[in-house]
């Protein structure tokens, strides 16, 4: 996984509960990196799932909603490092539409090794969207965050609605439709 995706967790934790909250999950995650992360380095997916369920255990959040804030949060930092292929979308439908086709062409451009989720299009409109996310990861919550971070930069609103296909989250359905 890549590293701007620990630091950016980790900004974020620090952000909403605090300095000591980063280190006191640091401290019980026993993480092979020692918790020390660069936005361009690799580290291993388990030390995510360590860091993201000591931090629901301390604050009794759960990790789903704890990802779907991160990915609120992520959506925002995408803006601010890649805002110019997002703004070359004239809406967060035709955005959402491309992210196989165009976003994971570009990161990949950049990060080769990225292990990337799957979007499938199902079905297509002006105002509804239904796709098909696939990813060993199952980390569909942080997806849902992203979503709803792209309705609102773009100031818009949506209903997200989402059928988990495989009861391990690796596969599932969602609905967009556009308000």
């Amino acid at each position: 996984m890549k590293g701007i995706v620990f630091t950016e967790f980790l900004e974020l934790v620090e952000e909403k509960f605090g300095l000591e909250t980063v280190e006191q999950i640091i401290e019980q995650s026993n993480l092979e990196s020692k918790g020390v992360y660069t936005a361009v380095g690799t580290y291993k997916f388990a030390e995510m799932v360590s860091l993201l369920t000591n931090l629901s255990n301390l604050t009794k959040i759960t990790p789903e909603v704890l990802l779907k804030t991160y990915g609120l949060h992520f959506f925002d930092v995408l803006v601010q490092n890649y805002g110019s292929i997002i703004a070359s979308y004239k809406d967060p439908m035709e955005l959402l539409s491309s992210v196989d086709k165009h976003i994971h062409v570009e990161v990949r451009k950049l990060y080769p090794d990225a292990e990337l989720p799957r979007f499938q299009i199902i079905e297509q409109t002006d105002d509804k969207l239904v796709l098909i996310y696939n990813s060993s990861r199952s980390l569909y919550a942080f997806a849902i965050g992203l979503i709803e971070g792209s309705f609102r930069y773009y100031d818009e609103t949506a209903t997200v609605n989402y059928e988990l296909l495989k009861e391990d989250g690796s596969s599932v359905k969602f609905e967009i439709i556009k308000k």
